[in-house]
């Protein structure tokens, strides 16, 4: 496996003009310094939101002079999106790996083998990392060895658990959801619902809010499991929700981005893209981004729907879009990871990897970390 640590001379070149304009224009190429709580440690991040508000290294003003890190070569394709904390990124391998890298290098700190696919994105607490894998297993390693604490049997886990409260949420092909003592990994519930559970859990507020192949979003008490309410949608339900203010957005492969009330599960507002719906929105200021099959990234009012602006890659968008400091981060089929202005949604960065990009990428610490499909794991900064 190799790492890759300077871009080529052409992409330095390019990078090189790119940022002399934009110190022109705006001054400085730099940011302030990061702070503790940038840290990503699960696919929604704790606020269910998809948002680091506390990124302040990047933004509008200098994420144009971002430039290759450094790159990671697994074994296999790469759908997991990655976890950033303490100076390393945790993230799965269809290889059958979970990997550690160290954030400034892309130095293998470990790697730990599965029995299957990992597309799930991992979760970090209290020092273990939480990943499922195709094997159809949850597994709980250590997080500063990779030493494997314990492990859930059930069937595929593809999507990405959450922890909160010292309980680990995540769905399964066997149709449930689980809720599993962290430290141990003793059932302390499941739910089943009619079909696949391919979307990851959010919790908030002692809620539980899941997606299901049945066609309907759940809520269900974090406690003990029991369902407050479910809203059907028109086709399966592979969107991951995200929750803020009191409402519920998640995506629909019946095209639709929808609005729900956590308490009651009532429709709000429904938006109707050209296309499937797997990417699972994100939240901030007042603002739902999420992805669409037909290409498109979406700004929509949180409160109305009402479309506020999009931007047309050259690929379907599954990935699911990260905000920071302004701007909206997201992957395409097109090969390419997009930085947008989130209030314009205008172009503000892109780079080009060797393959489609269905990871989300994760931002912290003033880095832009996602995966892509030509098998590695990529990392951007400020020169």
């Amino acid at each position: 496996m190799q790492i890759i640590r300077k871009p080529s001379p052409k992409t330095s070149k390019r990078f090189g003009l790119v940022c002399i304009v934009v110190f022109l224009l705006a001054g400085f190429c730099v940011g302030q310094a990061a702070g503790p709580f940038s840290n990503w440690t699960e696919f929604h991040r704790t606020n269910m939101a998809r948002w680091n508000r506390a990124e302040k290294v990047l933004g509008v003003k200098n994420v144009g002079c971002l430039g290759l890190k450094w790159s990671y070569g697994t074994g296999q394709r790469v759908f997991s999106s990655p976890l950033v904390a303490n100076g390393v990124v945790y993230v799965g391998s269809h290889d059958s790996n979970v990997y550690a890298l160290k954030t400034s290098t892309g130095a293998k700190l470990w790697s730990y083998t599965t029995g299957g696919l990992v597309y799930s994105s991992p979760a970090l607490a209290n020092g273990m990392v939480y990943v499922g894998a195709s094997d159809g297993n949850l597994y709980a390693l250590n997080a500063s060895t990779g030493a494997k604490l314990w492990i859930y049997k059930t069937d595929q886990v593809n999507p990405s658990p959450a922890v909160a409260n010292g309980v680990v949420y995540f769905g399964s092909y066997d149709s449930n959801v689980y809720a599993l003592n962290a430290s141990t990994g003793a059932k302390v519930w499941s739910f089943a619902t009619r079909d696949l559970v391919v979307s990851s859990p959010a919790v908030a507020k002692g809620v539980v809010y899941v997606g299901s192949f049945d066609h309907n979003v759940y809520a269900l008490n974090a406690s003990t499991g029991a369902k407050l309410w479910s809203y059907a949608t028109a086709y399966y339900v592979n969107s991951s929700p995200a929750v803020a203010r009191g409402v519920v957005y998640v995506g629909s492969v019946d095209g639709k981005v929808y609005a729900l009330n956590a308490s009651t599960g009532a429709l709000l507002w429904s938006y109707k893209t050209g296309d499937i719906v797997n990417s699972s929105p994100a939240v901030a200021n007042g603002v739902v981004y999420v992805g669409s099959n037909d290409g498109n990234i979406y700004a929509l009012n949180a409160n109305t729907g009402a479309k506020l602006w999009s931007y047309t890659t050259g690929g379907a968008v599954s990935s699911s879009p990260a905000v920071a400091h302004g701007v909206v981060y997201v992957g395409s089929d097109d090969f390419s990871v997009y930085a947008l202005n989130a209030s314009t949604g205008a172009k503000l960065w892109s780079y080009a990897t060797g393959g489609a990009v269905d990871s989300s990428p994760t931002v912290a610490h003033g880095a832009v970390y996602v995966g892509s499909t030509d098998y590695k794991i990529y990392a951007f900064g400020l020169k």
